[in-house]
């Protein structure tokens, strides 16, 4: 039987990321800290980008642009802001959003330190699993609120609310439905306009058309 050799080098430990590492990447750069490794997330697709405008519109109108106009006011929503979860950790959320007494002043803050009131994450083919698990646990782990995911590939919109430190799940919403979601449910969503049309295949006899 052989013998083991050791050097008798204990192994070096990774050295875990902060909020100054990701400062080394340009402004623009779509890069997030997750147990303290840098994740980088290609650009947007349209289908992402729609499902983003729609709610920074029908959820952000309301109640940040319309906050003392006439609407419930009451909340910042911020679309991909750096929000700072603990030391190893500081993601770039779809959007996020505050109550404004929880948030006092955030006009130049980077990274946000106050723990989201909702977070809604718009699913890509590269941040399913990402989505669905890691940041969904680091979300419920630092207490945010409310939880929303927004698949445009299956044209659902799923909406969790956190309950004894887990994702309780108030809902899950096809293209059909029109519907009221906590924490916002002062306005009607129709959930169908979260999506891009669906593209209509090109119709096959239009080649056999007689010609004169």
């Amino acid at each position: 039987m052989g013998r083991v050799l050791c050097s008798g080098v204990a192994p070096t430990a990774r050295k875990l990321g902060t909020y100054e590492d990701l400062l080394a990447y340009p402004e623009d750069a779509r890069v997030e800290l997750i147990h303290g490794s840098v994740v980088a997330a290609p650009a947007p697709l349209p289908q992402h980008s729609n499902a983003q405008r729609f709610l920074s519109r029908k959820v952000g109108g309301p109640f940040h642009d319309d906050d003392g106009f006439g609407g419930p006011g009451g909340w910042w929503i911020f679309p991909e802001v750096d929000v700072r979860l603990n030391l190893h950790n500081v993601v770039r959320p779809d959007l996020a959003g505050w109550r404004r007494e929880r948030l006092a002043d955030p006009a130049t803050l980077r990274p946000i330190d106050v723990v989201p009131d909702w977070i809604c994450e718009i699913l890509s083919p590269t941040s399913v699993s990402r989505d669905r698990v890691e940041k969904s646990n680091l979300y419920a782990e630092a207490g945010v609120g409310f939880y929303w995911l927004v698949d445009p590939e299956a044209r659902i919109l799923e909406a969790y609310a956190l309950k004894e430190g887990g994702w309780l799940r108030v809902g899950a919403y096809d293209e059909t439905a029109t519907v009221r979601i906590a924490p916002f449910e002062q306005v009607e969503l129709a959930v169908g306009r979260l999506f891009l049309p669906i593209a209509q295949p090109p119709d096959a006899d239009a080649g056999d058309a007689p010609t004169e």
